[in-house]
């Protein structure tokens, strides 16, 4: 890991050392609400960019905890049977499975998600 410069004191963003026994050592986890199935607005989309010309389906949209989304990249990539990864908040799953994705998540209570982009 680089070590980054500091040009003074403004840019040091954490807590070296305090002497007040009430300061919290580490900020405490934010608890993300996960929304129920029928309340998360998902859209699936087709990308072929920074892929190496595959095509990939992406699942974007949903609103909760990262356990939550690992747990259903997970069932989606069993699914379809096929790899994929969970990254930066979306799905990504190898190849062009936007009508499996999608009949998936409408039989598991998925009812606003749709197919986006061309």
């Amino acid at each position: 890991m680089a070590k980054q410069k500091l040009k003074g004191l403004e840019n040091l963003n954490r807590l070296v050392y305090s002497t007040d026994p009430h300061q919290p050592l580490e900020p405490e986890p934010e608890e993300s609400i996960t929304l129920t199935p029928s309340q998360q607005a998902l859209r699936i989309w087709l990308e072929t960019k920074h892929r190496g010309g595959k095509a990939a389906s992406v699942v974007r949209g949903f609103v909760g905890s990262n356990d939550a989304l690992e747990q259903l990249g997970k069932h989606l990539k069993q699914y379809c049977g096929t790899g994929g990864a969970v990254k930066d908040g979306e799905i990504i799953i190898q190849g062009d499975h936007r009508d499996k994705i999608l009949a998936w998540l409408q039989k598991e209570g998925y009812s606003l998600a749709k197919k986006a982009g061309g």
